[in-house]
């Protein structure tokens, strides 16, 4: 039997645009971390897929799928990786993501903000782009463990976008974490089913977090722009990377688009939804405090 849909009370109108007007407030105060989706990035209209039913799309046209993985990106990665190669996967999301995706405002906001750290969960360079006038940060991204016969999770990269190593991390005043890895600057992609099996496997223990991204999420809350939580990856995701941070977080939602799964994670993960077109809330978070 499927458990009863919560009740949830929307922040609407005035009352949303107040408590964004506090979010942002402390996004200037280095107190709120933004976790970015895909969403953000239909903003700045760029010709790369916008969302994982995009990329699912794209993978559709490029290659003949069955009907299990129609519309799933992972299932369709991991059809792709089974029946050709893994480096068919790589150029394939080295495709999709080809063309530069321009950083929107929002994005350029937060790199003038020298925030202690920015998650990322889409796969353009947009947030990279937005930083690359400043030299005191550095990012890191998960990797697929798939035949690089190494016991890591992640990589790190300094702001030029050459490899380094997790001693330079603890010097950066920001942080950018692209927890599916991104297309710069060296085309890390987790996107199969097989890339998530043993992240997942071991997620719950924070084992695949790196210990940086623990830090300095560590007391501060957290604030979900362009996100969706309809897939139990992206809600997996979304939970760990937050976990033993604040207890205080939100999420600017459309309700009318939730699906029941995501109603119940709103819920229970306790994060206060502000319900306000994306392009308002940017208006608002990047409005002079």
């Amino acid at each position: 039997m499927n458990a009863p849909i919560p009740s949830i009370d929307f922040l609407k109108h005035a009352d949303a645009e107040a408590t964004l007007a506090e979010v942002a407030a402390g996004l200037r105060a280095g107190t709120v971390i933004p976790y970015l989706g895909p969403g953000l990035t239909e903003l700045s209209q760029s010709a790369v897929p916008m969302n994982p039913e995009a990329l699912a799309a794209f993978f559709g046209i490029k290659v003949a799928l069955p009907r299990r993985a129609k519309g799933n990106a992972w299932a369709a990665a991991q059809h792709i990786e089974s029946n050709k190669h893994r480096s068919t996967v790589t150029a394939l999301m080295a495709e999709a993501f080809a063309s530069p995706v321009e950083p929107t405002a929002l994005h350029r906001y937060l790199a003038s903000l020298r925030l202690p750290m920015i998650v990322d969960a889409w796969y353009d360079g947009a947030m990279r782009s937005a930083l690359r006038e400043r030299s005191d940060w550095g990012e890191v991204q998960g990797i697929t463990r798939a035949g690089i016969g190494e016991d890591r999770w992640y990589r790190f990269y300094d702001a030029a976008g050459a490899e380094t190593d997790r001693a330079a991390a603890s010097g950066w005043t920001t942080l950018l974490y692209k927890p599916h890895g991104s297309i710069a600057p060296a085309r890390n992609f987790l996107i199969s089913d097989a890339d998530y099996v043993e992240v997942l496997t071991e997620i719950d223990i924070q084992t695949p977090i790196p210990d940086v991204v623990k830090d300095r999420r560590t007391e501060r809350s957290f604030v979900f722009i362009g996100c969706r939580f309809n897939d139990q990856l992206l809600r997996t995701y979304a939970r760990q990377v937050t976990k033993r941070s604040s207890t205080l977080h939100y999420a600017i939602v459309e309700p009318e688009t939730l699906t029941k799964n995501e109603l119940r994670f709103l819920f229970g993960q306790g994060l206060t939804p502000i319900a306000i077109p994306l392009a308002r809330a940017v208006e608002i978070l990047t409005a002079a405090g």
